[in-house]
């Protein structure tokens, strides 16, 4: 079970993230979720979106290099503490975090929702559904 993250490669200058949500927006590719890393020559856009084929064949036609990697989708109370608690079941798992960002789905659903990058998906993902965390999947985010 995983997400499907569309990383980005911009150039760090004025109106270049702005061309990439441009070509998204045109084509009607809805982001669900966005993390910007950036340095003093470039930048990297990780993206959540509903259909991964129709995003990356947009992206590649107006000439965006991009990769696309699997990624663990989390399922986060909306609750004091619900972070908290998946972080240890990760840690006490050894599950190494590389990154992780958030979005929000629906407000009455009454969960937020985590992007992890793990060294091992696999193992995370079995360590927290041990434990009775919901995991989403591409599936699950199309319909958020």
């Amino acid at each position: 079970m995983s997400v499907k993250q569309i990383s980005v490669f911009l150039e760090n200058k004025a109106g270049t993230l702005q061309g990439m949500t441009a070509a998204l927006a045109e084509n009607n590719v809805d982001m669900r979720a966005l993390s910007l890393a950036e340095t003093n020559d470039f930048g990297i856009v990780r993206l959540i979106v509903d259909d991964v084929y129709a995003a990356s064949t947009v992206l590649k036609e107006a000439g965006y290099i991009h990769n696309v990697t699997p990624v663990l989708g989390v399922c986060i109370p909306d609750e004091p503490g619900g972070l908290h608690k998946v972080l240890q079941i990760m840690g006490e798992a050894n599950i190494n975090i590389e990154y992780m960002y958030a979005f929000l789905g629906a407000a009455s659903t009454g969960h937020a929702y985590m992007i992890f990058r793990v060294q091992d998906r696999k193992a995370a993902a079995a360590a927290l559904r041990t434990k009775g965390i919901r995991l989403v999947d591409q599936d699950d985010i199309a319909q958020l």
